[in-house]
This record gives C-alpha cells, structure tokens and sequence, in this order.
C-alpha cells in the first residue's frame, strides 16, 4: 500500500440511544454483516451504559470499540463523570472530544476540550476531535475562522508524536439532522481542504498528508458514495445512520469501494 493512502474510517456514534436488547441485536448486525477483508477502519461508540457489553461482542473481531466522551481526571470526586482509565479497562480504543453537542448543547469551551484531549492521550485514548461552525457563522463567512480556532485550540500542547493517535471530524452544525440545510459532497470537500492546509501550517505537510479528515455532516447510505469519494474526505462520524445495522453496512460498502477505486487510481491526497 502506497504511503499516500489514508485507510477510510467509519465511526458509528449512537449518541443517546438503544436499549441493551437493541444494542446487542445493533453491534451483533454489524459484526455478522463486515466482511473482515474490508479495507476500512471501524469504530462503534455506544452509550456509556453498554461500552462492556458491545465491547465483548466486538472481541476478536476488526471493530474497535470507542467511548462518546470523558472527563479529564483518572479518578476524583466528580459525579457522573467517567475516565480514561474506565473506558480503557472496558476495552475502549478511541474517544470522541468536541462534538458539537458537547460544545453548542453542554457548554464546552475549546479549552475544556483541549484539556481532554491531552488528558485522553496522555492516557492511552486515540482521540477523534470535532470541529466544524454553526449556520449563523457559515452565513456571516466566519467558516474558516472558527475551524481554525477550534484546531488551534483542541490540539493546543499536543506533541508531535501523539500526531498519529489524532484524527479530525469535520461537522458541520447547520447540515446535522436538518431537512432544510444540506451540505454537498463539494462543500466537504472544501472544508476537508482548508483543515488539511491548516494543520500543514501547524505541524507541517508530513504530519497533514498522514492526517485521518471524517466527515459528520449527517451522511446516509444515499449520499454516502458521493461524499466519500471527495478528495481529502477519509471516511464519516455517522449518527442516526448508524443506528440501523442494515444503513451503517451501507455506508462502509460505500466507504470500501471509494478506498479500492483511490487507490487503484493513485489519486488519493
């Protein structure tokens, strides 16, 4: 495999939903449904409430197991809280820092979230941190400003070695389960270009060339195709889509053709 080829990444983000039964019956779906020659990486991040059991049934298979948030503390006196260390003793690989809902929903400031992304790969955590602007800022062209802000921030004190253990989701807050307001594949694309050429300017080109970019704009198995084969998009933070096992095979069927048709082209960037 050629150096310039990013492995596509599905994350499946299932936010505040299932039950056990239906968290059971969704990670047993996926697995039974992955071909384990499929070229993409997988991630599940079920509620905090089922990390164990979904972990166990992702044993000895290529799924790998991540947490939706945490606090940056390996112990302490905060209620309701959970650590690294817990979700790396339940088998958790990876953690996502910055979502949109912890930011415009919970009131995290981009320093909160720099803390937790220092404290996460200090820990052992691979971290996927979100960034992505709301609708009254796409409208008034403060994109670019707060993605650059946001990246500044959230990886603030991060060294050059903990690079590789860090990938990015580009949300879009406007097109998240909205009927009205839709990102097209060439919007993504844009955005995916402007993170790229400014972590280049951070960390340098190495660095930005070997960077993981998902996409969480609200993606769905018709859309998936189009979106993913976009220059610079490495693969989707998936929500409501990744509640249906039947939708979520859909989107990595997607996601595995854009990878084999990249690299077989050489077009990959």
């Amino acid at each position: 495999m050629g150096t310039n080829v990013r492995r596509k990444t599905i994350v499946a983000n299932w936010k505040m939903h299932t039950s056990t039964a239906e968290a059971a019956q969704l990670a047993n779906g996926i697995v039974k449904g992955l071909s384990p020659e499929e070229r993409v990486s997988v991630i599940l991040c079920p509620p905090f409430p089922y990390l164990a059991l979904v972990g166990e049934l992702l044993r000895n298979t290529q799924i790998q197991l991540g947490a939706q948030n945490m606090y940056p503390a390996n112990d302490g006196a905060f209620t309701g809280e959970v650590s690294p260390t817990m979700l790396l003793d339940l088998g958790c690989k990876y953690v996502i820092l910055g979502h949109s809902e912890r930011r415009h929903v919970l009131g995290e400031s981009d320093e909160f979230i720099n803390n937790k992304v220092r404290f996460a790969l200090a820990a052992g955590l691979d971290v996927i941190l979100c960034v992505g602007e709301t609708l009254d800022q796409r409208n008034s062209k403060q994109t670019e400003v707060v993605i650059d802000h946001q990246l500044n921030s959230g990886l603030a004190n991060v060294a050059e070695a903990e690079l590789l253990r860090i990938s990015v989701a580009y949300e879009p807050v406007w097109a998240i389960g909205n009927a009205e307001h839709h990102a097209t594949p060439q919007q993504a694309a844009e955005a995916h270009a402007m993170l790229r050429t400014r972590f280049a300017q951070i960390f340098g080109k190495s660095a930005a060339g070997a960077l993981t970019i998902q996409y969480g704009g609200s993606v769905v198995p018709a859309d998936a195709a189009a979106v993913l084969s976009q220059p610079g998009v490495d693969g989707a933070l998936i929500g409501g889509a990744s509640l249906k096992a039947e939708d979520f095979l859909s989107i990595l069927g997607a996601a595995v053709g854009c990878f084999r048709n990249d690299f077989e082209s050489g077009s990959y960037s």
